[in-house]
Order: C-alpha cells, then sequence, then structure tokens
C-alpha cells in the first residue's frame, strides 16, 4: 500500500498529546479503508470543507436504529471509504469493560470494519467508525453473539448513559449503574426503533457534581440529591480548621445561597437546611467533614440539549426529589418518562427536542399534559422563569394574586 504524504495531519502528531492522527495511520496500514481516511481528511482540512454526506440510517433486521450513513462526496475517488458507516454498541453501566471484552470489540470490527473506534460518542456508545453497507448484518449478527447490542441513533431513544456511581465514587445519591441499567432493558423498543419526532436522551448523575454533564447534555437529567439537611462532622471540621484550612473562605463565602456558618471561637460549622440548594461545593470542599443526607434519591430535570431549533438550552427542575430505589424497579420515573414522550409526539414538531417544544407552547402546558403540579423549585427566583405564568382565575381585576402577593 503506497503511503501518500499528509503534511497537515502531520502537523496534529507534534507535541506531548496522544495524537488521532497517529492511531488512524496504524489502522491504516493494515487497512486500505483507513488510508484513504487520511486522504479524505487530508484534503478537508487542505480546502476548509467536508467531503462526507449523511446518508440517513441503514438499520440491520428488526432494528432502526443503531447505525448511521456515511457516504464520500467523491466515491470514485475514495473507493474504500465510499460508504464508510459508523455502529453503535450499547456500553455497560459506568463504562465498565475487562481486556477480554475490549478485545472481543476490537476483534469483531477489524474483522467486518476499519478497525477504528471511538470510545465513547457524546452519548455514551463504543462508536465503531467505518464499514460497507454488506458488513452491517454480519457485524450486528457477530456482536449479538458474543453478548452486545446496538445503540440508539436516529428520532429515539438514544443510548442511556450515567456516571460511576457507587462503583467508584462516595457522593452517589443513589445506584445509577443499576438505574441506567434498568432503564435500558425497560425501553429497548424506544431506543431500537425510532418513533418520535426527534432523538431523546437520559443521562443518570449521582449527585450534583454532574459528572455526565446531564444538565446541558440530555433532555432528562436524573441528578442525585438528598431531601434532608446536610451531616456535619464537627470534630473533623475542628481537624480541618487545625490545618489551616480556611473555612470561611473556601467554603461559607463560596455558598451560593449562604446558608452555612463558621464560628471561629467554638471552630464548629451549622448549616440553614431550608437555604441550602444541595450544590456539592462544601461536600468537595471537605469530604472528610461535610456528607450528603440520609435520605437520599434525585432530581428530575427536563429540556437539556445542544443547538438546533433553537438555542442551546440548560434542562429545568419538575420534579425536585423521587426516590430512586432498585426495589421499586424505578416505576415512579419510568411512568413520569412515558408521560413526557406521550406529550412531546402529541405536539412536537420533526427535529424539535423535548425542550424546544415546551418552549414553544409554554412550560405550563407541559406540566398540565404530564399531569405534574408546579413547585417552588421549578422558578429560579420570582419572574425570572418565562414558562410558568400566572393564570387569569388566579387574579382579580386590580391586577393583584387572590393571596394579596403584587405581581
Amino acid at each position: 500500500m503506497t503511503e501518500k504524504k499528509t503534511p497537515l495531519l502531520d502537523e496534529l502528531e507534534k507535541g506531548k498529546w496522544p495524537s488521532f492522527v497517529t492511531e488512524i495511520k496504524r489502522a491504516a496500514a493494515k487497512n486500505s479503508a483507513s488510508a484513504e481516511l487520511l486522504q479524505v481528511l487530508e484534503r478537508s482540512y487542505r480546502e476548509r470543507r467536508g467531503h462526507w454526506k449523511h446518508g440517513g440510517i441503514v438499520g440491520v433486521r428488526g432494528y432502526g436504529g443503531g447505525v448511521i450513513g456515511r457516504y464520500v462526496d467523491e466515491p470514485h475517488t475514495y473507493p474504500n471509504v465510499a460508504e464508510f458507516h459508523t455502529v453503535r454498541i450499547n456500553q455497560p453501566s459506568g463504562f465498565f469493560y475487562n481486556t477480554k471484552t475490549l478485545r472481543t470489540i476490537c476483534d469483531l470490527w477489524e474483522k467486518h470494519g476499519s478497525g477504528l473506534t471511538n470510545m465513547h460518542g457524546s452519548t455514551g456508545d463504543i462508536i465503531l467508525l467505518g464499514c460497507k453497507t454488506e458488513s452491517i448484518q454480519p457485524i450486528f449478527d457477530d456482536y449479538s453473539e458474543a453478548g452486545f447490542d446496538l445503540g440508539g441513533s436516529g428520532s429515539c431513544l438514544r443510548t442511556t448513559n450515567c456516571c460511576v456511581g457507587p462503583g467508584r465514587c462516595e457522593f452517589a445519591c443513589y445506584d445509577t449503574l443499576e438505574a441506567c441499567y434498568n432503564v435500558t432493558n425497560e425501553f429497548m423498543d424506544e431506543l431500537h426503533r425510532p418513533m418520535w419526532p426527534y432523538k431523546s436522551k437520559i443521562k443518570f448523575s449521582g449527585c450534583a457534581n454532574d459528572c455526565t454533564g446531564s444538565i446541558a447534555r440530555s433532555d432528562c437529567s436524573v441528578i442525585g440529591t438528598w431531601r434532608d439537611s446536610l451531616i456535619i462532622d464537627q470534630a473533623a471540621v475542628k481537624e480541618y480548621a487545625a490545618k489551616g484550612f480556611d473555612i470561611q473562605g473556601l467554603v461559607c463565602d463560596k455558598c451560593p445561597t449562604k446558608c452555612l456558618t463558621f464560628n471561629k471561637e467554638t471552630q464548629e460549622l451549622s448549616v440553614v437546611a431550608e437555604d441550602c440548594t444541595r450544590c456539592m461545593h462544601c461536600i468537595n470542599k471537605m469530604p472528610k467533614a461535610i456528607t450528603a443526607g440520609k435520605e437520599k434519591g434525585a432530581t428530575i430535570l427536563i429540556g437539556g440539549k445542544s443547538t438546533i431549533v433553537q438555542s442551546a438550552f440548560m434542562s429545568w427542575v419538575i420534579v425536585p426529589f423521587m426516590k430512586m430505589e432498585a426495589e421499586d424497579d424505578y416505576e415512579e420515573f419510568k411512568d413520569l418518562m412515558r408521560r413526557i414522550w406521550e406529550w412531546w409526539d402529541e405536539n412536537g414538531k420533526t427535529r424539535e427536542r423535548i425542550g424546544e417544544t415546551i418552549y414553544r407552547l409554554g412550560m405550563t402546558n407541559f406540566l398540565k399534559g404530564i399531569e405534574v403540579a408546579p413547585v417552588p423549585q421549578m422558578v429560579f427566583r420570582p419572574r425570572a422563569n418565562p414558562y410558568v405564568f400566572w393564570n387569569q382565575d388566579d387574579l382579580d381585576k386590580s391586577g393583584t394574586a387572590l393571596d394579596g402577593s403584587a405581581l
């Protein structure tokens, strides 16, 4: 195989950091598709335009999603990447693998495809980059035989994703690994068979540190929290102070609601529980002295997404606290998701995410449609949320609310 020059890509191999170009070159040594991929990429950098076109969903028998069609725009020039489809494999909760599993994934992919992988995609899937249409069904059959399943693509439930949770983190307020696994199995039909106006994502984070970035990257964010008060170990607080840790400056002064007070004389820390927003800042700074409360669960948020029809949205609260327990089979959460998807499917436009449908029709209509009562936690501060309004029935003729408060 004749090696062609790639001066622009070579620049990306300079410096101390690993380079994806180096990995493509390694694959190109034994795979003609990877070799031509280098040429297409070099040309794109030189011309400053892409040479790929989206071919829609390329499916396997019984599935409508999981494979993304990719075609080069000049197949006669680059015949080995004329078809360069992407296959998504559903990842295990928390990305826990053993070496045998990883070798199986790579061996099967080198057998059928380019050998290039992306661990992991933005949704979490194992991304297998580059195969021909004729190879898709054999790829699925072999991976299925090995115990793997395809992930989501298209207008369906995208592959659910979670943080490492209790597998390796003491901050987790619920079992993200079990919740992700359980919910994935429950909504398998929604994942494999596109049926909605557009894609829908669920991400599970064990605490407000939100290691999956769910509040900005998923339509439904399930973020761990607690309902009671912070637990403070005063002996540990004194130990932090004795070692010179600036509790007042680094913890109390940076608390967003100033709910923490440090008494320098007694060396004790106190909290006003009703003012605490459970942001995790104090716990991150003083993990040996401050821990989450005992009554743990999750806050459910809706509407996060990147820019599509509307600008990027951060998700907003619809359920301040929900128990997330395997003993209950997460039925409360599953029932909520079914109602949300039903409302969105009835009201959403093509390529309109859930948050954009809510933006267009209003939070009031959304909450009524999913039968969830408005609560104060849905509003950041009075009149700062444009989606919650007074109903006319709540007003008297003077424009004052019936409870006497001014608008």
